[in-house]
């Protein structure tokens, strides 16, 4: 089982907190400090952009967050559970019951049809959409017997989105969703996120190197060097259609 966190009071809607969350990699005699003494704290429903060149600890952050990594030292709380003190098998099981990924690159597999690629979490998940269900929420109803191949890059990411959704995860962890797309591609993989966010309240976080994209978040994390340099608020969010670059 996860840890209960030894101080009290966990602030009503925070999903996640990092304390003084630091990775150090060493390969050989090389060593590279990914994150640095990073805090960071995540709502219960809100939408969070991390922004940041190539190198600056934003995959290194989410994959912490995901319990795909652990932090060499500092805390991470779920829901006021302490993730840095759980076994691999918790580690497992957290990812399995509360976490969606989707990543760059689809990792579809094309002997399966989308509907079978969906059922592949479905079959390990605790309470499962059925996976018609969760193709229809990203607009792909009519493409549920179609293999990858049949299917463009935007349709094959949207089978990712809902492959990822449909365990019902408490929060979806987006590393670059849209960098192997075009822009209007890409603005559709964005407005199918934006709608699993406000319809299903899963918190979401994606990471992109695309600064226009920080305008559809509650919140734009920049990184740099391992380190946050700046948290700003959008007092008014943009839809993914009134977004260009």
């Amino acid at each position: 089982m996860l840890q209960p966190r030894e101080t009290t009071g966990v602030a009503a809607g925070c999903l996640f907190q990092m304390i003084g969350v630091t990775k150090t990699y060493v390969m050989g005699e090389v060593t590279v400090r990914a994150l640095r003494s990073v805090d960071l704290t995540l709502a219960e429903g809100e939408f969070v952009v991390l922004l940041g060149p190539s190198g600056s600890g934003k995959s290194t952050l989410l994959n912490i967050l995901g319990g795909l990594d652990v932090p060499t030292s500092g805390r991470v709380l779920f829901r006021g559970e302490d993730l840095t003190a759980a076994s691999d098998r918790t580690l497992t099981r957290f990812r399995r019951r509360h976490v969606g990924f989707v990543f760059q690159f689809y990792n579809l597999i094309p002997s399966l049809t989308a509907r079978e690629n969906v059922a592949l979490v479905t079959d390990i998940a605790a309470q499962p959409m059925h996976p018609r269900e969760a193709l229809e929420r990203v607009h792909l109803g009519d493409r549920v017997n179609h293999f990858p191949a049949q299917l463009s890059g935007g349709e094959q990411q949207r089978v990712a989105i809902a492959r990822a959704i449909a365990k019902r995860p408490q929060v979806l962890l987006c590393d670059e969703p849209t960098g192997a797309l075009d822009f209007q591609t890409g603005r559709q993989v964005l407005e199918t996120l934006a709608e699993v966010n406000r319809e299903l309240g899963t918190t979401t976080a994606v990471i992109t190197h695309n600064a226009a994209i920080a305008g559809m978040a509650d919140r734009v994390i920049t990184m740099r060097s391992g380190e946050i340099t700046a948290v700003e608020h959008n007092p008014q969010k943009l839809s993914p259609a009134a977004l260009a670059w």
